[in-house]
């Protein structure tokens, strides 16, 4: 058997390890595997690649790959042990952006070896194109995310010109690829142009999108990864690029889904900038505080509990505590249980993460559809840190930007305890109907904090 059927099997068994991989992350109880499936499958893919091509290039090569890959893996561990919750988005956005500005590296190194090729230099063109928007645009999310840039930015007509500049990069591809020019200088200026598009694309979102532009800019560089794998014929490349790219355009729809927008309006619109002139400033009523003491005595004569984990959760890293307040209630007969809405959070997932690392069983996550029955016949729901994804004007307020969202419909439980810092808006700048609601209590304080006094005042009760 030669070394290319060999490296072809090595291949084929990696790739089904990326769809298996991809398939146990599917479920909470099995994510944990599917990574280290995935894992396995793309560590098996180098060595094959590396071990298979002795000999073709300069020992140096060896060594540089190595030590490449050597600070890539030390520096991948570290960042990834030593993040916090509240950072997981943006350094999925971080990482995405490497992968697409790696696809775009690839393109540019591999332009001059295909010069008078037309098929191969199209595949280059588009591989360069969507990996560098993918990159320059993720960066942006980062510094969106991680608080970098707090504000979005809008020049005027900008929707006119991220188009205009769309077309013009896409038509610089075009020429390149058809007339068969060999001019570096005109293939680094179309690389340029990418990366400010890719920054042009992004600037404009508000935060309240990010979790959908995080998705698609993930289906951007498994998209270019796949065009990598149409140039090189490496039918890894090509699995793994087109699993990344459809899985996170479904995610993408999802998200959209979730939040009943169409991608469209979240690329071309503005929500969760300038939303609090829409509303953000009218007062619906009054609010009513709740004590420890009295929000621990409703807790603790309750039957059932749901609580609604928020990106306020996060910020205080109080999943653990969280996860003690529930066991305690647990113990005293209470049933509880967690609301999970889509895009709670900063990215898809990020409340199910931030549970999961508190050893929070998997059961006790519910999903939006199945939980809203529910509210109905819930003695007591606990909203922590959440705002947006509970706001009653997206049902009842036409005027509302997020008006037609799908929400956890909590305002049909019995009572409705919210802990939050203040009274400020969520991502989407407006008011939230529920602070008003007559069953509604605000427990005001850091979410770690509170909890930890209602855990202390529990204990006390027999």
């Amino acid at each position: 058997m030669t070394n290319k059927y060999i490296l072809d099997i090595i291949y084929l068994i990696a790739s089904v390890t990326f769809i298996m991989g991809l398939k146990l992350l599917s479920s909470p109880q099995t994510a944990r595997r599917g990574n280290l499936w995935a894992a396995f499958g793309m560590t098996l893919a180098i060595i094959g690649t590396i071990a298979f091509h002795v000999g073709e290039v300069k020992s140096i090569i060896y060594v540089l790959i190595g030590t490449a890959i050597l600070i890539g893996s030390i520096t991948g561990w570290f960042a990834a042990k030593k993040v916090k919750m509240t950072a997981m988005p943006e350094m999925v956005s971080l990482f995405n952006g490497m992968g697409g500005a790696c696809a775009a590296l690839i393109s540019l190194l591999e332009f001059h070896h295909n010069v008078g090729n037309s098929s191969r230099i199209g595949v280059i063109m588009a591989g360069m194109i969507i990996g560098s928007v993918s990159f320059s645009g993720s960066i942006i999310a980062f510094m969106k995310l991680n608080g970098t840039l707090k504000k979005s930015i809008r020049l005027p007509k900008y929707n006119i010109l991220n188009t205009l500049m769309l077309l013009f990069v896409s038509g610089m591809g075009v020429y390149i690829t058809m007339s068969g020019t060999d001019s570096m200088s005109i293939v680094f200026f179309t690389f340029a142009l990418a990366l400010l598009y890719g920054v042009m694309f992004v600037v404009p979102i508000g935060g309240a999108d990010m979790p959908v532009v995080i998705s698609l800019l993930n289906s951007f560089t498994g998209l270019a990864a796949a065009f990598g794998g149409f140039l090189y014929d490496n039918q890894v490349m090509l699995t793994g690029g087109i699993l990344v790219g459809s899985a996170g355009t479904l995610l993408t729809l999802v998200m959209c889904k979730a939040m009943n927008r169409p991608l469209y309006n979240v690329i071309f619109g503005a929500f969760g900038e300038g939303a609090a002139v829409a509303g953000g400033d009218k007062t619906k009523g009054t609010i009513k505080d709740i004590t420890i003491s009295d929000a621990a005595v409703l807790m603790n004569y309750s039957k059932n509990l749901i609580i609604v984990p928020g990106y306020g959760l996060a910020v205080a890293q109080a999943q653990h505590t969280i996860h003690e307040l529930e066991k305690l209630l647990e113990e005293r007969g209470v049933k509880v249980k967690y609301a999970i809405h889509p895009v709670a959070g900063r990215m898809p997932g990020h409340m199910n993460v931030l549970l999961a690392e508190s050893s929070v069983d998997y059961s006790k996550l519910v999903e939006m559809e199945e939980i809203n029955p529910e509210f109905a016949n819930t003695d007591v729901v606990l909203v922590v840190g959440a705002n947006d994804v509970v706001n009653p004007a997206a049902k009842t307020d036409p005027s509302s930007p997020i008006y037609g969202m799908p929400i956890l419909e909590v305002e049909n439980a019995h009572h409705i305890i919210i802990n939050k810092r203040s009274m400020n808006a969520g991502y989407a700048g407006i008011d939230n109907e529920l602070f008003y609601n007559k069953k509604t209590s605000m427990l005001f304080g850091d979410a770690k904090d509170a909890l930890t006094k209602l855990i202390t005042e529990l204990k006390t009760m027999n």
